[in-house]
């Protein structure tokens, strides 16, 4: 009795460590549990699970004149597969497609593979003509994100900012994709994915630029890595019109140097110039993008076609020029005003976090994918941080970016100070970065307060 009850008891305490770690270390779990049982569960049930959902074909005639022989019927033939191999959130499949199989047969079937095998999603991906990449992922890898890992972030302008639902890392790279518009309610973490970015910018040798008309509320923290910073419509549109100045000026230094000898290779934008020659990449940072199309009276009204007629010409022009275009606002549609539409046009990427109306969720990703408009709208709210990503090709994921704290972020921007570039353009524009006030000494005399009599 006694050896039964501690048997009972180790029992009882290995359940409870299996499911603090499920819940506290979930890759873990998946290499220890998660993964053998999985694979144990596709090997044995392949063939069955592949017939239930259609996706087997007729046997050869080969092996129906053999199974005639032999006195049985020939079994329809599932497609082949390669061994599961794991991942660090599930295992992947490589299969070869039957003749007259696609791979949006597999597609259309991925919810019923997902709950014949237990496992939590089921992502198809094709590789090359006749092959496809099938990814089973473990459990809900969104629910907890964790920064990327330093060997993945490699490259000039390219980030990785936010974890897909695949498993993957969604990439920033300016230099296929160089602008964004990035859409988000409030609290809703559009926030914490602006500030991925900025920390993972400041990082690298970019000069970079900040618009926030409401007074640098959002972008004042990091202004002490900011090249530039205009926190008025006024100061707004002026500092576009030196950026558009410094965008004609790097045309005119191609143009230069693509004419300075028979032996010069030929170049149309800032990235095949000789490093030494090279301006800086600048990225420009819209906060609140609403704010520059509002106009209460006529002269805001000029003000505004003057400020959109510079974004479009920088996000029509700037790539060239090695200067990106990062546009954040709440909503985004037509309403508000001319040149909306032909600005969104411009913004080949899409971020569209949990959104107050559906106006903007089509703003963002109708023109990219009706499913892709349909799962921004459905995003909880329980669940910040949470967006849909879409680019040009039509391509769309949800992803969640890691939580990283204003302090955090903050405290980046303070110790990659020193790596801001020299732009005289945008001297002029650079924050005043108040310094720390030294504490008082213990002889001078503390001047009183004045308390609000509200208090």
């Amino acid at each position: 009795m006694t050896d039964a009850l501690w048997v009972l008891m180790l029992l009882l305490l290995a359940a409870a460590v299996l499911v603090a770690v499920r819940r506290r270390l979930p890759v873990l779990f998946w290499w220890l549990v998660g993964y053998p049982v999985v694979t144990l569960r596709v090997l044995t049930s392949y063939r069955a699970t592949m017939d239930a959902c259609g996706l087997t074909v007729p046997a050869s005639a080969v092996r129906r004149a053999t199974a005639r022989m032999m006195g049985r019927q020939a079994a329809p033939v599932p497609p082949r597969r390669s061994l599961p191999r794991p991942t660090g959130s599930g295992l992947v499949m490589r299969l070869r497609m039957a003749a007259g199989q696609a791979p949006e047969d597999f597609a259309a079937s991925a919810d019923r593979l997902r709950h014949a095998w237990g496992a939590h999603a089921v992502h198809v991906r094709p590789t090359k003509p006749g092959r496809l990449e099938l990814r089973l992922v473990g459990w809900d890898v969104l629910a907890d994100v964790r920064p990327a890992r330093r060997w993945l972030q490699a490259g000039p302008l390219s980030l990785p900012l936010a974890l897909r639902e695949d498993g993957h890392w969604h990439v920033r790279d300016f230099r296929t994709v160089p602008h964004e518009l990035i859409l988000g309610a409030t609290q809703s973490g559009k926030s914490v994915y602006l500030r991925n970015l900025l920390c993972g910018l400041a990082r690298q040798p970019v000069a970079l630029v900040g618009i926030d008309c409401k007074w640098g509320v959002e972008l004042a923290p990091f202004a002490p890595r900011l090249s530039a910073l205009a926190d008025t419509p006024d100061r707004a549109n002026d500092l576009l019109g030196v950026l558009v100045e410094e965008m004609e000026a790097r045309f005119r230094l191609i143009g230069m140097t693509g004419g300075a000898g028979p032996d010069v290779v030929l170049t149309s934008d800032v990235w095949g110039l000789p490093e030494k020659v090279r301006p800086v990449p600048v990225v420009v940072v819209v906060d609140e993008v609403a704010e520059l199309f509002l106009a209460a009276s006529k002269d805001d009204e000029k003000r505004r076609d003057a400020m959109v007629t510079k974004l479009i010409r920088l996000a029509q022009l700037g790539r060239a020029a090695g200067i990106y275009l990062e546009v954040c606002g709440q909503r985004f549609g037509a309403e508000l005003g001319k040149g909306a539409t032909m600005l969104r046009a411009q913004l080949t990427g899409r971020v569209c976090h949990r959104v107050n109306d559906e106006t903007s969720a089509n703003m963002a990703l109708g023109d990219i994918a009706s499913e892709a408009a349909l799962a921004a709208t459905s995003i909880p709210a329980e669940r910040p941080g949470v967006a849909v990503v879409g680019d040009s090709s039509g391509g769309w994921s949800r992803v969640r970016s890691p939580h990283l704290t204003l302090n955090d972020a903050a405290a980046v921007c303070r110790d990659t100070s020193g790596l801001v570039p020299e732009l005289p353009r945008l001297d002029s524009f650079r924050p005043v970065v108040a310094k720390e006030l030294a504490g008082p000494s213990p002889a001078a005399p503390i001047a009183p307060t004045a308390r609000p009599v509200t208090e």
